[in-house]
């Protein structure tokens, strides 16, 4: 069959291509720009069409096209592959499917689910069941790679609760790390993620296992109502000295997701010796508290982080982490309508930075409004952080932000360069300077 992607450069589409590839499936795709991993997906076989979507990108013997919930119903490959009658699916809608197929493991939550998928991945491998991987981030012990094929039964999956994406699921073990107030552009209100949560456990069979962190209320309080069919972790387990020995990833919040793999390696019957060497052979995910270089002698990382509760705790771990050193955190604002949504959150967010440095805010297509992009944006968060005392800069370009940085860190400095959007380029320039 062959098969088009719309949308193909996003980290969960092209691991969900690289899986059609394995299946010797002729894959062909669009985005709007070119970046590593298109070009991966090139070297793997992989037609890419870069640049404005159009018509033309769409090969004439199309079978299936597969989009990204981000795009809009106007686009023009989505429209000339309905003209066509090309049966056409959304990417959660194409994973879903892929869900009856195997013996599903989805890991879900606002934070944490790529580090745990991953550490789920490694535990899996040690317990040696070959798992098929898709994950919404690179992992090094993977080749650096989003997608794993597996010969085994079972399918281990990043299962994202934007756009309700995970309730295309069908999960016969589902590991949920936590459930905060994020994606309000889908849900509005807590109360409307919590619902979609209880519904995303519903799908879990009598026969099923939830994973679920004790340590959260909010969860607790939804994961409770399945009763016997849920396994619970916490950061108060016995096992917690050991992770923390053994992990090389900071953070109390990465115990926590290590726990939660390690439940679930128990669950799958996996030894404990066995699951303990998984842990300690993790090395971090991409864009996860990432170490890239030094610069002038200061250490930078670049992390995802894109929402208060995770800069939050980036910023704790480098302190724990790096007791005696000056915290910087560099970040790029993801979307104007989370940072109005959670404007009082953010405000708050950098308070264990010792110095912070706000870039414009990444402006994700299709998922903004003009309210929000008129009541926010960087600018005026930094006047918010200054009024708190804060030491902050805003700086309006990555160029400015370069200069500005190679101008004032010192040796020994921590670089905490955060966001979902496209700082990550600047990180990797500050690196080569």
């Amino acid at each position: 069959m062959k098969t088009h992607f719309i949308g193909i450069g996003g980290i969960g589409v092209s691991a969900l291509a690289k899986y059609y590839l394995s299946q010797g499936v002729k894959v062909s795709g669009s985005d709007l720009v070119s970046s590593e991993i298109t070009e991966e997906l090139e070297r793997l076989g992989a037609k890419i069409s870069s640049g404005k979507h159009k018509k033309t990108n769409l090969p004439k013997d199309v079978e299936k096209v597969i989009y990204t919930s981000a795009i809009s119903r106007d686009n023009p490959e989505f429209k000339a592959a309905k003209s066509r009658c090309i049966r056409i699916q959304s990417y959660p809608e194409a994973v879903g499917e892929l869900t009856k197929k195997y013996e599903t493991i989805t890991v879900s939550g606002a934070h944490g689910k790529s580090t745990t998928t991953a550490l789920a991945a490694l535990i899996l491998e040690e317990g040696y069941f070959d798992p098929t991987v898709i994950i919404g981030t690179k992992v090094k012990e993977f080749g650096n790679s989003n997608f794993k094929k597996g010969l085994g039964s079972h399918l281990l999956l990043e299962a994202d609760e934007w756009n309700k994406s995970f309730l295309n699921y069908s999960p016969k073990i589902a590991v949920v790390t936590n459930v905060d107030v994020e994606h309000l552009d889908t849900y509005k209100t807590a109360t409307g993620v919590e619902k979609a949560f209880q519904e995303y456990l519903s799908k879990v069979p009598q026969d099923g296992v939830i994973i679920a962190n004790r340590d959260d209320e909010r969860l607790q309080k939804i994961a409770k109502k399945f009763g016997k069919k849920v396994i619970w972790y916490s950061l108060d387990d016995r096992e917690a000295p050991v992770i923390r020995k053994v992990l090389k990833v900071p953070g109390e919040h990465n115990v926590s997701n290590a726990l939660a793999a390690l439940t679930l390696g128990r669950a799958l019957g996996i030894h404990e010796p066995n699951i303990i060497r998984a842990i300690s052979k993790f090395s971090g995910a991409w864009r996860r508290f990432d170490f890239q270089g030094v610069l002038d002698g200061a250490f930078i990382f670049s992390d995802y982080g894109h929402h208060p509760s995770e800069i939050k705790a980036t910023i704790k771990a480098a302190r724990e982490r790096f007791p005696l050193r000056r915290v910087w955190c560099v970040y790029q604002p993801h979307q104007y309508q989370r940072l109005s949504y959670l404007w009082d959150d953010f405000v708050e967010a950098f308070d264990g930075a010792d110095r912070v440095c706000l870039l414009p805010v990444y402006d994700v297509a299709g998922r903004e409004t003009k309210k929000a992009k008129t009541a926010v944006n960087s600018l005026k968060l930094s006047r918010e952080l200054a009024s708190r005392g804060k030491n902050v800069v805003h700086l309006n370009s990555f160029a400015k932000a370069k200069e500005f940085l190679r101008a004032h860190t010192r040796p020994r400095d921590v670089l905490l360069i955060m966001g979902a959007g496209d700082i990550y380029l600047m990180t990797k320039e500050l690196c080569e300077s």
